[in-house]
């Protein structure tokens, strides 16, 4: 059956695309027989993973928001998937390593989104990356031995943001699409959490992407296709590639440094810069799994590790029994 999926995939897909025959393999031999393609298999491996789990009570940019519509950082993820196979399809590139490097992207994410970030980056000593920090999950820290991923899906995790260009076509595909999908959907929570009103939206920009939250995803994804059919490297094209820029300054503007988005945020960046200095000086209390840790890495990182994967909830309920006497805490 594996064997068709090769067939198929050599037929349907494009000569740009990422075959699943052709991976440069995983970091550890795995030669277990599997009626799914390695992309697959990697798609369904991080989908299990409690990393991918954790997604759902971590923040995307309003913290703790009032409300059972704004996004989280897995609502977030789930849409950038779909936004990018919806891409992958029409450029004929391969859906499924589409999929896995979207469902991974964000797996280092720290609780508070962002906030929790921007602390961690400050005072561990080796700075951090959110990043870097999903291909370290994905790598070595979930289950205490890492996923196992191709390498293609890890590049394309790593090289999501920042300078670095994925290597293949579907994990550049991912990278565009994050940014598609958290303007779009941002600007959606903006205006429920009443940070923004349609109207202050930059009209001219609103004339080329469009008046709706569908209206602007369709023009951007019909855009990429339209500029990258056919060609070894994705890309929009230029009018949409400044509109968005310039929608993406709109937005940092008003929504992301300075709005009723961000009142809660430096409260959550004094709780996670409390908890890790905590357990800095108090390693004991860490749990089990990552005692021998400390010895393989040092505990700088493995504090790190430890509330980097921590949900928003769960953060607030350590800083808690941290701050505040035990006889005090009244279930």
């Amino acid at each position: 059956m594996k064997r068709n999926w090769d067939d198929i995939e050599a037929i349907i897909l494009s000569p740009y695309a990422c075959k699943s025959k052709d991976t440069k393999g995983r970091r550890f031999a795995d030669t277990r027989k599997d009626l799914r393609t390695e992309f697959q298999r990697d798609r369904d491996r991080i989908i299990h993973s409690k990393a991918f789990r954790r997604l759902k009570h971590k923040t995307q940019v309003f913290i703790t928001p009032e409300g059972d519509h704004y996004r989280t950082r897995l609502t977030h993820t789930l849409e950038v998937s779909q936004i990018a196979r919806t891409i992958a399809r029409g450029l004929g590139l391969n859906e499924d390593l589409t999929e896995s490097i979207a469902l991974g992207h964000d797996l280092g994410h720290t609780p508070f989104g962002h906030a929790g970030e921007t602390v961690l980056d400050r005072i561990h000593p080796e700075g951090f990356r959110h990043n870097e920090q999903s291909l370290r999950v994905v790598d070595w820290l979930e289950d205490g031995k890492g996923l196992n991923l191709t390498w293609e899906v890890r590049d394309g995790i790593l090289n999501h943001t920042g300078p670095n260009k994925p290597f293949t076509l579907e994990g550049q595909v991912v990278k565009i699409a994050d940014r598609i999908a958290y303007i779009n959907h941002d600007i959606d929570d903006a205006i429920r959490g009443k940070v923004l009103t349609y109207d202050d939206l930059p009209k001219e920009l609103m004339l080329i992407l469009g008046s709706s939250h569908s209206e602007r995803i369709s023009a951007m994804v019909h855009d990429m296709i339209r500029n990258s059919e056919g060609k070894e490297e994705i890309s929009l094209s230029g009018e949409i590639t400044q509109a968005m820029n310039e929608l993406r300054k709109f937005m940092f503007q008003y929504v992301y440094i300075s709005s009723d988005a961000k009142k809660e945020e430096e409260k959550a960046k004094r709780i996670v810069e409390a908890v890790y200095l905590h357990y800095l000086t108090h390693p004991e209390l860490l749990h089990k799994e990552y005692h021998n840790q400390i010895q393989d890495n040092n505990i700088h990182r493995t504090v790190c590790d430890f509330v980097a994967g921590m949900t928003d909830r769960y953060i607030i309920t350590l800083y808690k029994k941290i701050v505040i006497p035990d006889p005090w805490l009244i279930v």
